[in-house]
């Protein structure tokens, strides 16, 4: 597996224009894509009906050139209302199961996305790949460092468009920061900062008890080891080892993948993690957390803080508009840059960029700028267009797999106390530490296994 190394990438893109540098196309007619008529629907199957699976599927029948044919969720209730939701907008009512296998089963379904819990994105995803079918799958897109791989190679062998849900690298005011870095404008850059603030309060555990009426907590539970039903697994599972690893998993991969994409970076060279859960409760992630990414001419942190009410979100009302910044030093998801020639801080989801440099005495100067909005709707164009052109998306698989490496290393290192991992860039590997690798790859419960030979 060739990388490329830093300088080499700021050596070819900043001979590129910013469209080409970055990877990126805008089609002129947003109904155009497939091998197929522009007139024809794409028609897609949606696995997991939660909240961002709803949201998802409203969004890609509002554009109109798409429709769902089937929906899956192991709660009854879920599938049911959504089927009816979304009957009344596309005119027909897609079939609600709670075997996600019968969605890969329908022969009319193109493509499919996948909004489960994170310990089911791989599987879920090389199961659609090896049924031939298209994935949009929801951030992280992987539990565990070894199934990223896996579902690499299955897109590949199977020749599917798998694209991942980090919606800024179809931003273009993004495209326009990673070419500001690459042509050098701001310097000669070896330290970045990335954040990830917010509140998310600790809870107790609670009794194990029969799950609802309507809910397959087996399949639910899926390549988790086999545990009675708690309701705090099912509604918290963000939190817990088994499901996922906490916030810089669920929230921090945005400005993570954010971050690697305007750097130009790949792999570290070296990665330590230290922090702890301060708030009594039955959490295992930490909620606060701070990690370092060693690299050849780079350094780059990511800090994490979950009882930090006062640290903002970027709102609707500036994802939205075209003159408005956020109040960077508050912002709860911002990333700094710091370059010879001045300080970008860039915010995720339609934050913009804003590039200051020395003041003039105590005031603040502000050198160059760049707003953009939510990049949701460009992030399914970008999808679509190219499950009918069969071209690279822009969120590729394997790039949201390397960018889950990132969050994968930091927690390993945690949970072995701090502990420095060296990372082998050819085979993403941890070199030398048997007790690392133990966390590289998780046992699977059958029959959710994932196979070695996908």
């Amino acid at each position: 597996m060739r990388h490329m190394r830093r300088r080499e990438f700021l050596s070819k893109s900043g001979q590129l224009g910013v469209g080409a540098a970055a990877g990126w196309t805008i089609l002129k007619n947003s109904a155009s894509a497939r091998a197929t008529p522009a007139n024809e629907k794409v028609v897609l199957g949606l696995i997991g009906a939660g909240g961002r699976g709803s949201n998802l599927a409203a969004d890609f029948v509002a554009r109109g050139d798409c429709q769902f044919a089937c929906i899956s969720d192991c709660d009854q209730g879920r599938f049911a209302s959504l089927s009816q939701a979304l009957a009344e907008k596309q005119g027909s009512t897609p079939q609600g199961v709670q075997d996600y296998r019968q969605v890969l089963d329908d022969q009319s379904v193109d493509a499919v996305i996948v909004a489960t819990p994170d310990h089911w994105h791989a599987l879920a995803t090389i199961r659609a790949c090896q049924a031939g079918k298209d994935v949009y799958v929801e951030k992280p897109p992987t539990h565990n460092c070894w199934e990223g791989r896996k579902m690499i190679e299955a897109a590949r062998k199977y020749q599917r468009i798998v694209q991942v849900g980090t919606q800024c690298r179809s931003a273009p005011y993004c495209m326009a920061a990673r070419q500001y870095l690459a042509e050098g404008k701001l310097g000669k850059v070896h330290f970045c900062r990335i954040y990830n603030q917010k509140e998310w309060a600790n809870f107790p555990l609670g009794q194990a008890g029969e799950p609802p009426a309507g809910f397959d907590w087996d399949r639910w539970n899926g390549p988790a080891p086999e545990t009675p039903y708690n309701a705090m697994y099912h509604h918290n599972w963000h939190h817990f080892w088994r499901y996922s690893s906490g916030d810089i998993i669920n929230d921090g991969i945005h400005q993570i993948d954010l971050a690697r994409y305007v750097l130009g970076l790949d792999y570290p060279t070296s990665v330590y993690c230290s922090g702890a859960r301060f708030e009594p409760g039955a959490a295992e992630s930490p909620d606060t957390q701070v990690a370092v990414y060693n690299f050849d001419d780079m350094v780059v942190t990511f800090e994490l803080t979950l009882y930090t009410p006062y640290m903002l979100k970027i709102s609707p009302i500036i994802r939205q508009a075209t003159d408005k910044f956020p109040y960077w030093p508050q912002c709860a998801t911002r990333i700094e840059i710091y370059g010879s020639e001045g300080l970008m801080c860039l915010g995720r989801h339609g934050g913009g960029w804003q590039v200051f440099v020395r003041p003039e005495l105590q005031e603040g100067r502000l050198k160059d700028q760049n707003k953009g909005l939510f990049p949701d709707p460009e992030h399914k164009e970008n999808f679509l267009q190219c499950v009918r052109s069969r071209e690279m998306p822009n969120a590729d698989i394997q790039e949201g797999h390397r960018s889950v490496l990132w969050a994968h290393y930091a927690t390993i290192s945690y949970r072995l106390g701090g502990e420095t991992l060296h990372i082998d860039r050819e085979s993403e590997q941890i070199r030398d530490n048997p007790a690392a690798m133990q966390y590289f790859k998780r046992e699977y419960r059958q029959p959710y296994e994932i196979e070695e030979n996908v």
